[in-house]
């Protein structure tokens, strides 16, 4: 990468992370590790059926099972509310949509496989589980629907029967009456349908939480894997048990993985510290994958429509965009927003004068949806890429030259969308340029002739790519000085595999002149860290370092006041080196811990650095593959990624956090297929059945940035969490598309691309 400088400390160094002699030695602390005294375990009786009236008989006897403390349905939950929906949204027509009842446990209906039934808690997991097998669920099967599309037709079976349509609302974006009169004056549309597959996020950890209930405080402790306590404190106190928030503690030990699926609120969550202030003992619930599959929510699964009108020269005129949107059976936490604010970067790199969006969320007897890693953004970059391949194609214009003629120009920027994104810095046809030159793209038929002779088809594709991330706000960091003379920091962010522990250190080691393992980083509890606003959307390092780095200055000041007495210097003339304050070019000098100790006060500098604005880390990504037409096998043969993230802080960090999205991306592309059946049951509900990307699958990346710092941004960053998952999709599938069109004819086909797909695309093309 063109960026590595050669620093010991601060922004840009390429420091190694401080976090993983504790990870790979496995003395890394996941939920599942912590069992404090007279732990009890918890499980959930979930539905069979994915659309069912219900009667449960055979309460008396699972109560009465050994081992049982508790059995817990909907009729014992007293007040407790039901699970929130926190995006309710403004339609089109300017009314806030429906919000159905997501109940904490279901009373008399059920409405997708997993849905929870009834709690049990017991001496160990095992006993519940026999407990619940007493338990008989009467079902009275009612219809089902797991198709959107098939969903809104007349006669589909309703999930809500209450709101008279499976239609959950309608959200848009952009002007119709104007995009109506850019494409009567096009000289050319071109249009595409496409599904963006239903995905399961699959982390390494799968969830888990431990309940506490201290009866002579009132309050509870909730230990569980998150992206942010805070938030989650706050839902689960003020919406779901009607206590103040302050009441509640959350605490997060190690995150194996959360792609925003750990975002949320689940609802083994409240249940175990309802069960845990009944029992007066802690209740421990730990999920199993096949729980993750059939409770966590879901991401992606859109069908979208799209038509962009171009005129002679292959300028466009206007973008035309249906978006049906895959809701599940009801709304989850954030679910409405992630098509809204997917749906706001519809327009891409692209000067795109006329735009008109729809959005409509669907009812389907299924899992819900939420965000999964770039909520929205990954879905109008495919959808826009995949749209101006095939303009290209219609056009007989190269894929190049396309781009070219339509990207917003450097000199055009600040650069307001027709959905208000407002795009600060950047140079498009620079990094597109870049990774052309790297991937040798000039050199792809000589290639392309060499795979011919060994029969098999080749393809190359790009997508340039532009994402909002680290939204509007702040973060507030807090930075003290410890009596020993270390270093805390307290930041609301919530790692959970990123390396904050050290970026954020790599920051303070500098300003502080201290080695980073006297600089501890302090995350997920709710208790020792005043707010927080978790980690999501790419926000914890563009809006949690500036914050950093000015509490950090801010405590050096503070460190060198006190110390100009003790040196009878002025702060001017002190520098902070190797734990020490020392009066510059001189021998005389302080510690950090003399400092510490003498002051009258714990010395600490707390801040909060907000922003206005989004950031735009965009870039380009290319990749080319082979195909293997008698058996459909897919190998991808190089991949180039050229990224504008604007300042760097660590480029090894910031290296992992870009090939590790882009793996996802390849895995949603080429892999991960979530299949129901006609009658609502998930036949992919295993690791057996649902694959996912392997390491011998993944080709050497080659990722290097051409960066442009951002304007909106304190310290210029842009963010990259996401960014390799936004830019994947497209690269893969349009570089498919070209091996399979020019190989076989195959004109079109959808994620995921399996072999076995592939090959019946080859064989339903050769006739």
């Amino acid at each position: 990468m063109n960026d590595m400088t050669p620093k010991k400390f601060g922004i840009g160094a390429p420091i190694r992370r401080k976090e993983d002699a504790t990870l790979i030695t496995g003395r890394g602390r996941y939920t599942d590790d912590f069992a404090p005294e007279g732990v009890l375990q918890a499980y959930v009786l979930r539905s069979a059926m994915a659309h069912a009236t219900i009667r449960l008989d055979g309460l008396d006897a699972a109560r009465a099972a050994p081992g049982v403390h508790l059995v817990l349905t909907a009729a014992d939950l007293g007040a407790m509310k039901p699970m929130p929906t926190k995006a309710v949204m403004r339609q089109v027509d300017g009314t806030t949509h429906k919000v159905p009842v997501r109940p904490v446990l279901c009373s008399d209906t059920v409405r997708h496989v997993g849905d929870a039934i009834a709690f049990i808690v017991a001496d160990s997991v095992n006993a519940a589980k026999s407990a619940a097998e007493l338990i008989e669920v009467d079902y009275t099967p009612l219809d089902v629907v797991v198709d959107i599309e098939a969903a809104l037709q007349n006669d589909a079976p309703l999930v809500w029967p209450e709101f008279g349509t499976n239609r959950a609302f309608t959200l848009g974006h952009g002007d119709a009456a104007k995009t109506e009169t850019a494409f009567a004056s096009a000289a050319h549309v071109s249009q595409i349908k496409l599904h963006n597959n239903r995905l399961v996020a699959n982390y390494m950890e799968p969830r888990a939480c431990v309940a506490e209930f201290d009866p002579a405080s009132g309050r509870y402790t909730l230990t569980a894997g998150t992206q942010g306590g805070h938030g989650m404190r706050d839902i689960i106190a003020r919406d779901i048990l009607g206590i103040e928030p302050s009441q509640l503690r959350i605490v997060t030990p190690e995150v194996g993985g959360g792609f925003g699926t750990k975002m949320f609120v689940y609802r083994e969550y409240p249940l175990c510290l309802f069960a845990a202030e009944k029992l007066r003992r802690p209740v421990k619930w730990t999920g199993e994958r096949m729980d993750h599959f059939v409770t966590d929510a879901h991401g992606r699964d859109n069908v979208t429509t799209a038509e962009l009108a171009l005129d002679a020269n292959g300028k466009i005129l206007g973008l035309r965009i249906h978006v049906l949107a895959a809701m599940g059976a009801y709304l989850h936490q954030f679910g409405p927003f992630i098509p809204f604010v997917g749906t706001s970067m519809s327009t891409g790199l692209y000067d795109i004068p006329a735009l008109h969006v729809t959005a409509t969320g669907v009812y389907a007897h299924t899992v819900p949806t939420d965000a999964y890693r770039g909520a929205g953004r990954p879905e109008a970059a495919y959808l826009i890429e995949r749209l101006i391949e095939q303009a290209a194609l219609d056009l007989g214009l190269a894929s190049d030259e396309i781009r070219r003629r339509n990207f917003i120009p450097k000199e055009a920027l600040p650069y307001r969308t027709p959905t208000g994104r407002l795009y600060d810095t950047g140079d498009f046809t620079a990094h597109m340029d870049k990774a052309l030159q790297v991937a040798d793209w000039a050199g792809f038929a000589a290639r392309k002739a060499d795979s011919a002779a060994r029969g098999k088809f080749r393809g190359i594709g790009m997508c340039c790519y532009i994402e909002a991330c680290a939204f509007p706000g702040g973060e507030e960091a807090t930075v003290e000085l410890n009596g020993n003379g270390t270093v805390t920091l307290l930041i609301g962010t919530q790692t959970n595999g990123q390396g904050h522990a050290t970026s954020y250190a790599q920051v303070i080691a500098e300003e502080l002149g201290l080695d980073m393992d006297r600089i501890e980083v302090i995350q997920g509890d709710t208790d020792r860290v005043r707010k927080g606003g978790g980690t999501g959307g790419s926000r914890s390092i563009p809006l949690g370092l500036p914050s950093v780095l000015k509490a950090s200055k801010s405590l050096v000041q503070k460190i060198k006041d006190q110390a100009a007495e003790k040196l009878e210097a002025g702060p001017e003339d002190l520098e902070l080196v190797d734990g020490t304050v020392r009066v510059v070019g001189t021998d005389r000098m302080v510690t950090l811990a003399e400092i510490a100790a003498g002051a009258p006060e714990p010395l600490a500098g707390q801040e909060e650095v907000k922003q206005v604005e989004a950031t735009y880390p965009n870039g380009t990504h290319v990749c080319e593959l082979e195909v293997d037409p008698e058996t459909g096998d897919i190998t991808i043969t190089n991949y180039t990624i050229v990224d504008d993230f604007g300042v760097t802080v660590n480029p090894i960090l910031l290296a992992g956090q870009v090939i590790g999205g882009t793996a996802q991306a390849i895995s949603q592309a080429l892999c991960e297929e979530t299949v129901y059946d006609a009658d609502g049951q998930l036949l992919t509900a295993s690791l057996l059945d649902y694959r996912l990307i392997r390491a011998a699958d993944l080709p050497d990346i080659h990722f290097e940035t051409n960066n442009i710092p951002s304007t909106t941004n304190a310290l210029g960053i842009k963010g990259a969490g996401e960014a390799g998952t936004i830019g994947g999709c497209a690269s893969v599938m349009n570089a498919l598309q070209m091996a399979l069109r020019e190989g076989a004819g195959v004109q079109h086909i959808d994620m995921p691309a399996t072999p076995q797909k592939v090959w019946q695309a080859i064989q339903a093309a050769r006739g």
